[in-house]
């Protein structure tokens, strides 16, 4: 690895890259506000500050000291600013410990742009969905959603960025399937991307009803995609239009991730990847939150592997242009 200063460098040249490859259109509400895509700079698609891993009957902000996860969260955050990162893209939903008003303060604090969501997450075995979602039709669901991109989330005017949902393993179970019904009225009311977390998942089912729904599937994010067991599904998913995301860029993964960065770039794909590390996570309920794993993999180590296999128009690709692109708001 090359020594601090010559590092420094290299990302801040990556994040100050050419016009005509970083411009793009549209615009992404952060919690500070609307921001054009074109000044997210290098992008992290998919972490997480604080989780509630409680369930969505019990979960309350009473459960935690918002100045204690600041405390905790924070030099992680200023850490991967100073290492060239622009924006973070925090994907815990509602009912999973949301907290846009927390994200808000951190954003200022930090100098990061941070992007929340809504949407409802029926993965884990449906743990954290509300009890309405079971009763409610997609449409009463989408409504729901649709009126956070509209009035802001939780009693503030902070807008979501994207729509997070989730779904179990195996077949589409009822719900879930009304979960990315739902996804896919809200998206063509509002333009905001859908990010599914699926992993080893029904991906291609996600992706037949969202079509079926007339919702054009380059709005799709196939979250944990690094988790597939077949690379052909991936590359089909991709030809297909939909967003490939391997978000769990860690110490002991780089390289998996590289490979599967270079599967996708020798199939013609790379323009349909995303990458992050899927980290952070001050776990309510344990002290100070257990252990909270930086954000820093990807530019200390999984760029220069990214630089030395596939050039720096690859990193660039992979960290500014596609995130400005996926994340961009359709209306």
């Amino acid at each position: 690895m090359p020594d601090r200063r010559a590092f420094l460098a290299s990302l801040a040249a990556l994040a100050a890259a050419p016009t005509a490859l970083r411009a793009q259109d549209g615009t992404v509400a952060t919690v500070t506000g609307d921001v054009p895509v074109r000044d997210l700079g290098m992008v992290l698609m998919h972490e997480h500050v604080l989780v509630d891993f409680i369930g969505a009957d019990k979960v309350s902000r009473s459960r935690y000291n918002a100045d204690e996860v600041i405390e905790v969260a924070l030099p992680h955050l200023r850490e991967v600013k100073e290492l060239g990162c622009r924006t973070l893209v925090d994907a815990t939903p509602a009912f999973l410990g949301r907290n846009v008003a927390l994200l808000q303060r951190l954003s200022e604090a930090s100098g990061l742009l941070i992007v929340s969501n809504t949407g409802y997450y029926g993965a884990a075995g449906d743990k954290h969905l509300p009890a309405h979602a079971f009763k409610e039709s997609a449409r009463e669901l989408a409504q729901r959603w649709i009126n956070e991109c509209r009035r802001g989330i939780d009693g503030t005017d902070i807008m979501p960025g994207f729509f997070k949902i989730g779904v179990d393993g195996g077949e589409l179970s009822d719900v879930d399937r009304k979960l990315v019904e739902a996804a896919g009225i809200a998206h063509k009311e509002t333009g905001l991307p859908i990010a599914s977390h699926t992993g080893n998942g029904p991906a291609h089912q996600e992706l037949d009803v969202l079509e079926q729904g007339g919702v054009p599937l380059d709005a799709f994010i196939w979250v944990h995609a690094q988790s597939a067991g077949d690379e052909g599904q991936l590359k089909r998913a991709a030809e297909r239009g939909a967003w490939v995301e391997f978000d769990g860029v860690g110490p002991d993964s780089v390289d998996r991730h590289v490979q599967l960065v270079k599967i996708m770039a020798e199939a013609g794909h790379l323009g349909r990847v995303l990458v992050s590390h899927d980290a952070g996570w001050y776990h309510v309920g344990e002290e100070r939150g257990g252990s909270f794993r930086p954000f820093d993999t990807v530019f200390r180590r999984f760029v220069p592997a990214v630089r030395e296999a596939l050039g720096e128009e690859a990193v660039t690709q992979l960290l500014v242009t596609n995130p400005a692109r996926a994340l961009a708001r359709r209306r």
